[in-house]
């Protein structure tokens, strides 16, 4: 069975929920999921990734990338992130202030 991953818009702000694993069969739809957070126009926007089990490197590449993008004063909000998620951006990205890791 191939990995999946479910993207919906959360109802109750800018953002999305995300659900399953990213890896290479879906980076696609990752890429894509991130891109829409560039094209609205708050200054936060939020991902609820809490019921993701995975994301590998690239996937959080795509991230980074997508968070450089976002332009001043923006941000990412992750709720919930898997830790090795965190750990990756710790490591390669640890001065990326466009993504904040929310404490709750």
């Amino acid at each position: 069975m191939a990995p999946e991953l479910t993207v919906s818009p959360l109802t109750t702000r800018s953002g999305l929920r995300v659900s399953g694993e990213v890896g290479l069969a879906t980076h696609e739809v990752w890429e894509r999921a991130l891109k829409q957070a560039v094209r609205e126009d708050g200054d936060v926007y939020y991902l609820e990734l809490s019921a993701v089990t995975f994301v590998d490197v690239a996937g959080v590449g795509v991230l980074a990338a997508v968070a450089q993008e976002l332009g001043d004063g923006r941000r990412m909000v992750l709720h919930r992130p898997p830790p090795a998620l965190r750990r990756v951006l710790d490591m390669f990205w640890p001065d990326l202030t466009s993504i904040e890791v929310a404490k709750s």
